[in-house]
């Protein structure tokens, strides 16, 4: 499946566009790396157990978009894009969205 964050794939032309394909993950803090976490805070830096887990988050959701898109029978995703929102204290949605379409490849 190619995924790309452009609205075309160089060297295919979009034939049809199959819809809105979107994935997304749900993740929470755990107390422990979090306070791991807070100490990294105060020092500054890279607070790498949130690192990981928006990571993992991000690619758990492009995998949901992807089997979303290959039900629909795409060849590609255009104009994906992710967003990140809270949604309770403490837990963070991580979304990809883009538009499913099949491809001709040029010649």
């Amino acid at each position: 499946m190619i995924v790309v964050t452009t609205p075309t794939v160089p060297g295919s032309t979009v034939t049809g566009a199959l819809g809105l394909v979107r994935g997304s993950s749900i993740r929470a803090r755990h107390l422990g790396r979090d306070i791991i976490a807070q100490l990294r805070n105060v020092a500054g830096g890279e607070i790498h157990e949130y690192t990981k887990m928006l990571a993992e988050a991000r690619e758990q959701a492009v995998d949901r978009m992807i089997e979303e898109a290959q039900m629909l029978g795409a060849d590609a995703i255009v104009s994906v894009r992710f967003q990140t929102s809270m949604v309770v204290s403490g837990a963070a949605e991580m979304l990809c969205y883009g538009t499913a379409v099949r491809l001709e490849h040029d010649r």
